[in-house]
């Protein structure tokens, strides 16, 4: 079914930059969802036992997700005495939609879906943990003659979500904004025939899509990747890592059971750091591929488990904030959001 389904960050940036008015009210959902918790809760002894049984909203067309897929598939979330289902959801903006319907009760996604709906007024959700992260996979890619991020002045260039994000960061390194170049939302599936068309002159997109713009344009060149932005250099990140959300209501209600939860994702994490080989063969099936294609993959990426998670979560909330705020400034939310709102670690044991 998913074959039908739009590239995901297509949706997510499409649904940015819809009108206030034809957006759905958030804060109207997530009312109606707590109503229906609490006539749950209210109905009785049962209603009100703890619960065991979840649903993860995932992509398995991303890295990202290994640590959860691990933590199923390793028995990390059995051992906890919970029962999670990974659902297949492609696009973040779906996943959020999910979650906030109340169809899944959490989600690894990316972060600039998490803040447009932050922006508006969403409170559905908590951001809870980050475990993975793959700084130097996202870039920008210039056919012969564009040599250089300052060669891109008034030149078409080709980028969409949180690739428009790493292209604006670059700009800047240069002095330059959007308005210094001709500006081109493409869909990432789309960019490589493009550039070899030269309907663009350069293109920035995600692994492993960007290996499809080198062959594209195979005597173009590299200008830069994530790891040349000011956040890399302050944050260490991508541009716009993925980020773990879960429902209030789960958080707030519920604390112990989502404390497991996270407890099992850090432990997939650490696994898939220390045992990218053995992990491959653990998440295949989820990839439909053979181990030996993914184990570079599930190499290139940073897996983050227990180990100074404190740390690790204060700098990604500031991190999240000043992606926020670029968003802001690139005119793509109407508000700022004080993604502090939204932060919640407390719950999960030191």
């Amino acid at each position: 079914m998913w074959k039908t389904k739009r590239n995901a960050d297509e949706i997510i940036a499409e649904h940015a930059l819809r009108p206030a008015s034809s957006r759905r009210s958030w804060r109207t959902i997530g009312a109606a969802a707590a109503i229906g918790l609490a006539s749950l809760v209210s109905a009785g002894p049962a209603a009100a036992q703890e619960p065991t049984s979840f649903k993860f909203a995932g992509s398995p067309t991303w890295f990202g997700q290994v640590p959860i897929m691990v933590a199923i598939d390793q028995g990390y979330f059995t051992d906890e005495g919970l029962d999670v289902e990974f659902t297949t959801i492609l696009s973040s903006y779906d996943r959020i939609a999910a979650l906030t319907a109340g169809s899944v009760e959490f989600s690894n996604l990316g972060r600039v879906a998490v803040i447009s709906e932050m922006a508006r007024g969403n409170e559905a959700f908590y951001f809870v943990a980050n475990v993975d992260d793959s700084p130097g996979n996202e870039g920008c890619w210039g056919r012969p003659g564009v040599e250089s991020i300052a060669d891109l002045r008034g030149r078409k260039v080709a980028a969409n979500s949180s690739a428009e994000i790493t292209m604006t960061l670059l700009l800047r390194t240069e002095g330059m904004t959007q308005s210094d170049i001709e500006f081109v939302n493409l869909p990432a599936n789309e960019m490589a025939p493009a550039l070899a068309r030269g309907d663009v002159e350069a293109a920035c997109v995600w692994q492993p899509l960007l290996d499809g713009l080198k062959d594209a344009a195979p005597d173009g060149k590299l200008l830069g990747t994530d790891m040349q932005t000011e956040f890399y250099e302050q944050f260490k990140t991508m541009a716009a890592p993925d980020i773990v959300i879960m429902r209030r209501d789960l958080v707030d209600n519920h604390p112990e059971q989502a404390a497991k939860l996270v407890s099992a994702m850090f432990r997939g994490a650490d696994f898939a750091r220390e045992n990218p080989e053995e992990t491959a063969k653990i998440v295949a099936h989820y990839f439909n591929r053979e181990p030996d294609e993914l184990v570079e993959s599930i190499r290139g990426f940073e897996y983050f488990g227990k180990e100074g998670w404190t740390g690790h979560m204060e700098l990604h909330t500031r991190q999240m904030q000043a992606l926020a705020d670029l968003i802001y400034e690139l005119g793509k939310i109407g508000d700022r959001p004080d993604v502090t709102q939204w932060a919640k670690t407390d719950f999960i044991p030191q």
